[in-house]
């Protein structure tokens, strides 16, 4: 299946599909399930359902470990990669802006592709009740005969309306080598609506919720793409 045999490099992208925000509260743990499919023209879905747990190490740092699984309608579920996520806030306010710095290690459960990593700058800024997000990632795979950082980007846009019901938009792509694009035709670029909110349980817990559903390009071919992240913080 090709779009499958395209998720051996796509599922290097994990949290690419997951907007990176800056702030972190610290002491806050958090269990995180996350679910994402991929749906090409002719083709069954592919899917990648994600589990992680997550903590505030402090008022800058959040770190979570988490694993991620790659399966279809046509293909068995499996162990795809195991994943340990660093976001560390370099700014608090002092600029128009806030900063962080993004770091993913990635452990390839398949032998030929081994270990990765995905780093960059995450941006901030607030209009009013308008959150936006624009990030710039760079992934390396230190076992793949292509050395060169691909380059991915991010970008968000969100109505803080109420608590339990927030909306916007999201947007992803992969571009290729950071130092020599792809063609047009072979890049990946999806947009589209995402919506966000939460609920209080209680004894400082809080489940916190977002959807999306993009439409674009999938390495050049036309697919639609489903995101979704459930997770309860206490």
């Amino acid at each position: 299946m090709l779009l499958l045999a395209a998720a051996g490099s796509a599922v290097r992208a994990d949290p690419g599909y997951y907007v990176v925000t800056t702030y972190s509260d610290e002491g806050l743990r958090f269990v995180d399930t996350r679910y994402w499919t991929v749906k090409q023209t002719g083709e069954p879905a592919t899917r990648w359902p994600e589990f992680g747990f997550g903590y505030g190490v402090t008022s800058r740092w959040t770190t979570e470990l988490y694993a991620s699984w790659i399966g279809s309608t046509e293909h068995a579920t499996h162990l795809a990669a195991v994943n340990w996520q660093n976001d560390v806030l370099l700014t608090q306010g002092q600029y128009p802006f806030d900063l962080a710095l993004h770091l993913t290690l990635i452990h390839d459960q398949s032998s030929s592709r081994g270990e990765g990593v995905e780093y960059g700058p995450v941006f901030q800024t607030d209009f009013g009740r308008m959150q936006i997000n624009a990030n710039l990632f760079f992934e390396r795979e230190f076992d793949a005969g292509n050395a060169t950082p691909q380059f991915k980007y991010q970008w968000q846009i969100r109505h803080r309306w109420t608590r339990a019901f927030q909306f916007g938009l999201q947007g992803f792509g992969e571009l290729g080598d950071w130092d020599h694009w792809s063609p047009h035709e072979q890049q990946s670029h999806r947009a589209g609506p995402a919506f966000f909110g939460g609920w209080p349980l209680g004894d400082g817990r809080e489940l916190r919720y977002q959807a999306a559903f993009l439409f674009g390009s999938v390495y050049g071919s036309n697919a639609g793409m489903f995101t979704t992240r459930v997770y309860c913080a206490f």
